[in-house]
Formats: structure tokens, C-alpha cells, sequence
């Protein structure tokens, strides 16, 4: 279904802002210093979008929705403060319970018209904040939540997490927690206690890590400039088309990589097929790291690899089963040598990492589908980021569970690329079986 351009600002109406913050004050002189991987992730935003059908929404009204987020924020309470500035130059939140921004909507159509709009990622943006960190700093919520109520009664929850905060995991248990305290459980998390200023390090490599790039400095207006105009694009891949895919590449033999690396490597060759003389040699993969959480119940401890293929290596010539062991075994973990990095200048300096290199991100182990309301998962969730460098971002989501057939899940992709690139990439999406006509 596809609605008149002029329909489309109509499609979100009787927007409402609001604040909600812990319901224990926190006290004053409390700060928190994001670490050296923290401060790198700083100009990446991330943005979820639950959709939950009428069944979930009956009797949520605002007002509930609101009340039990004060007992919600309770440990998340560094979440609900504002940046600063030490002397030195380096942002800190100030965690003085200033809140998280709430926006409370409406939409014209029902959840299936929404989930039924033909080409509709530009209108996700409808259901969630955009908003960056900066210019002021003072004013800026590094949470922002958005409420749509669609008009069949089921209704959107819309997440802004500033990545500075955590990375995808620490952002799926935030919201997740949120359901719980919805759901009257009680929570079970510890409080964040708020980091003090990393003491200085021995200084490491003079050369800046290959998954991270420095920029020119930002100032206080969190988010890097593009050199080309970014395009988003998302599609569906059923189980039955990723046991197809796996078959394709490995054909019978049982020593194959999982089918993350398998889809990454079949989107490597695309890219470099439509990057024709300019073939991405090095990519970066991200997925989560559950065991290296330490105390915090926020915090950025993703890994973040480099996979270099090498410069005299043909991506397009290369078979699929090599790209696909190289994203899977030869990735070099660059945590360390990105925080030491960040460090070697204070946390002051500006990095990005995706799109510093095209980066694959696997977000199948950050429990997307595990928020609860009332009982009911969510029917579809959307997820995509903003502040991606120019060599473009692929993000891998597991679809609903209950897809999977022969041990394989379907998956949910999106793809955020220059828009020049776009339409030679679908054809090669196509022409590798990842696209079928209806997706195009």
C-alpha cells in the first residue's frame, strides 16, 4: 500500500512532549565519565521501533505508561542526566535526574495499513525521535522514548539511545526492563555506579585502529559529516531463502560458517560489485560480547573486528565460502587499540565507527524480541541507526521466532548506503538470491 506524498506528514499527528525520569532522586555531585570505547561510539545514534498489536495495548493509557516509568529509571538513573565538560575538554553526564524526553502520538492508519506501506523505512522516522546530542550539550536527552497509538488500538514504542550510553545489548535490556516493571516483575538490577575519569595509561600504537576513524573535531553537535547523501533500504529473508543460501555456497558439507558470515559475505561481494574499481578490501564486523559486561548495566563492550582481505585480493573473484570463513575466523578484535586511541588525547578527539569501513552488524544475540507486554512479544521490530560514515552500514536481525526450518532463522537486513549506490546494489541483491521482485 502506498499513501499520497501529501497524506505522508498527516500519517503522525497530535504529538505530545513530555519528560520522565527515576522516582528516587539521585542527589547532587553525582557524574558519570563514559569510558575510551564509550566516547568512540559517541556520534552513533540507535533507533528501535516495537510494534504490539491491540491484544498487548488493551488498557495501556499514557498515564500507566508514564507512572511505572519512575520505577523503571530507578537504575537507570544515569541515563536521565545531560552532558558536560570537564576543563579538560572531555564529556561527562551530570546525573541530575533531568529525564528522558517522552513524546506521546497518534496515527491515522492501523498497525497492519502501517506494516502493510510498500517502500515505508523513510516514515519509520514518524514513530521515533531523531534528535542528536548538541549543539547544547546542557539540554540534550541522551534517551528519547515515543508512544504512537495506531488507530486499531495496537500502538509503536520508539527508542533514541544515544550509543555513547551502551551498545545494542545494554539498549535491548533497557528497554526490556521497561516490560518487565510493565508487567509488575520486579527488577532485578544492580545500580549502575557511576565511573570516575579513567586514569591515565601508558600511551599504545601512534596509529589510529583501521575499524575506527578520527574526524575533525564535532564540538558539541554530536554527529559526523557525510560526503554523500545516505539511503536506507530494508528487506525480509524467509528461512527457507537462508537454507537456500547456505546450500548455494557449501553446498552438503557440514563445516559451514553460520549463516551471519554466510549473508555477510554474499552482501561483500554485492557492495564490491557496485563499487566497480573500489572494491571495500577491509570490512568491519560488530556483534555483541555477553561475557565482558563487568558490573554495568550500560556500557559499550560490543566487538568491534577488522577482517582484511588483503590488497591483492578480487572481493568479486573471491568464493563466497573464503569471504565467509574470513568475516567468521580472521577478525581482529580492535577494542583495545580503539580505546586506547580515544585516550591518547584525553576522550577528546571525535571518532565514528560504522561506516568507517563497510561494517556488518550482528544483532542476532541482543534480545530484540524479548520486550513483553501483557504476555505479547512484539509483531515486528524495526531497527536502524543514524551518524553511519560513507562506506555504508548492513544490520542482521533475527526475524520473529518461529521461522526458523532446518535450524536456520530468517533474518531481517537493513542496508544504510550512499544513494548512488543503491540501485546497482539491489540488482546485485537480486541476481544473488537475496531480493525478490516485491522487495525491489
Amino acid at each position: 500500500m502506498v499513501f499520497p506524498k501529501e497524506e505522508e506528514e498527516s500519517l503522525v499527528y497530535d504529538v505530545r512532549l513530555s519528560s520522565v525520569g527515576p522516582g528516587r532522586a539521585t542527589g547532587s555531585d553525582v557524574f558519570h565519565s563514559p569510558g575510551g570505547l564509550d566516547l568512540a561510539m559517541k556520534l552513533h545514534y540507535i533507533r528501535v521501533v516495537y510494534f504490539f498489536e491491540s491484544e498487548a495495548a488493551q488498557g495501556l493509557t499514557i498515564m500507566k505508561i508514564k507512572e511505572k516509568m519512575f520505577t523503571w529509571f530507578n537504575p537507570y538513573f544515569i541515563t536521565c542526566g545531560r552532558f558536560r565538560r570537564w576543563d579538560s575538554g572531555r564529556p561527562f553526564i551530570k546525573c541530575n535526574d533531568c529525564g528522558a524526553r517522552f513524546i506521546e502520538a497518534k496515527c491515522n492508519k492501523t498497525l497492519h495499513q502501517w506494516l502493510a506501506l510498500k517502500d515505508n523505512w523513510p516514515r519509520y522516522k514518524f514513530l521515533v525521535p531523531h534528535q542528536v546530542v548538541g549543539p547544547e550539550l546542557s539540554f540534550s536527552p541522551p534517551v528519547l522514548l515515543q508512544v504512537t497509538q495506531f488507530k486499531c488500538g495496537g500502538m509503536s514504542l520508539g527508542l533514541s539511545w544515544a550509543h555513547i550510553l551502551g551498545d545494542p545489548l545494554s539498549a535491548s535490556d533497557f528497554i526490556n526492563s521497561w516490560g518487565q516493571v510493565m508487567n509488575n516483575l520486579t527488577l532485578e538490577k544492580p545500580f549502575n555506579i557511576p565511573r570516575s575519569v579513567p586514569t591515565p595509561r601508558e600511551p599504545g600504537s601512534e596509529k589510529d585502529p583501521i575499524s575506527a576513524k578520527r574526524i575533525d573535531p564535532v564540538g558539541d553537535h554530536w554527529i559526523p559529516a557525510n560526503n554523500k547523501k545516505m539511503d536506507t533500504f530494508s528487506f525480509h529473508l524467509t528461512s527457507s531463502q537462508m537454507n537456500y543460501l547456505q546450500a548455494q555456497i557449501w553446498g552438503p558439507s557440514v563445516e559451514q560458517t553460520p549463516s551471519f558470515e554466510s549473508l555477510c559475505a554474499i552482501i561483500w561481494r554485492c557492495v564490491a560489485h557496485a563499487r566497480a574499481g573500489f572494491e571495500p578490501k577491509t570490512v568491519t564486523v560488530c556483534r555483541t560480547d555477553p561475557f565482558d559486561r563487568g558490573n554495568d548495566i550500560i556500557g559499550n563492550n560490543q566487538v568491534i573486528c577488522k577482517v582484511e582481505a588483503g590488497s591483492e585480493c578480487s572481493i568479486v573473484e573471491t568464493d563466497l565460502r573464503v569471504l565467509a570463513t574470513m568475516l567468521a575466523d580472521q577478525g581482529v578484535d580492535e577494542r583495545k587499540q580503539i580505546e586506547e586511541a580515544v585516550e591518547k588525547d584525553q576522550g577528546v578527539g571525535d571518532f565514528f565507527v560504522y561506516g568507517a569501513n563497510l561494517t556488518f552488524l550482528d544483532l542476532e544475540e541482543t534480545n530484540v524480541y524479548d520486550l513483553q507486554l501483557m504476555g505479547h512479544k512484539p509483531k515486528f521490530v524495526y531497527y536502524t541507526l543514524q551518524g553511519v560514515g560513507d562506506e555504508g552500514l548492513v544490520l542482521v536481525l533475527p526475524w520473529p521466532k518461529g521461522s526458523t526450518k532446518n535450524g536456520v532463522d530468517g533474518k531481517f537486513v537493513t542496508m544504510i548506503m550512499p544513494e548512488d549506490e543503491m540501485v546497482k546494489l539491489k540488482s546485485q541483491l537480486q541476481t544473488n538470491g537475496l531480493l525478490l521482485e516485491d522487495n525491489i
